[in-house]
């Protein structure tokens, strides 16, 4: 009888020495920086919401010529300054987009180290937004 109170009290007692144990762990993916996917029509109430975030589309120049979302930056997500002049954005609220998604996605990946205020992703980029009759610029 005296084994079993014994192993009684590991029992009872494990769990607590369990949850106050620290252990180590890697950082995970959820501590990454959140991201807002949102569609061209959540995009468009967005900005007229809050007019203090900043567009960025991350497409090439002549890409951007043929035509953007008003106002938007064009920070080229191929050139090799892209992580220094998105350093200029931080503190601000951004959304990013590309044409489809892809390339605006690798960016965000490689932004982890920008404090941003919020960041949002126009999920199928500017091709969306366009299908979604959404006015686009040229200036």
């Amino acid at each position: 009888m005296k084994s079993l109170g014994f192993s009684f009290l590991l029992i009872t007692l494990s769990p607590r020495l369990l949850l106050s144990a620290e252990v180590p762990s890697a950082p995970s993916k959820s501590a990454m920086k959140s991201v807002t996917n949102v569609s061209a029509i959540e995009t468009e109430s967005l900005l007229q919401s809050h007019p203090e975030i900043v567009v960025i589309d991350v497409r090439t120049q002549e890409e951007f010529a043929e035509g953007h979302i008003a106002g938007a930056k064009n920070v080229n997500f191929n050139a090799a300054n892209f992580n220094d002049r998105m350093k200029e954005f931080s503190g601000k609220p951004i959304l990013l987009h590309c044409a489809a998604g892809g390339r605006s996605s690798r960016a965000l990946e490689s932004l982890g180290a920008i404090p941003f205020e919020k960041v949002y992703h126009l999920n199928k980029g500017f091709n969306d937004w366009m299908a979604a009759g959404k006015p686009v610029s040229k200036k």
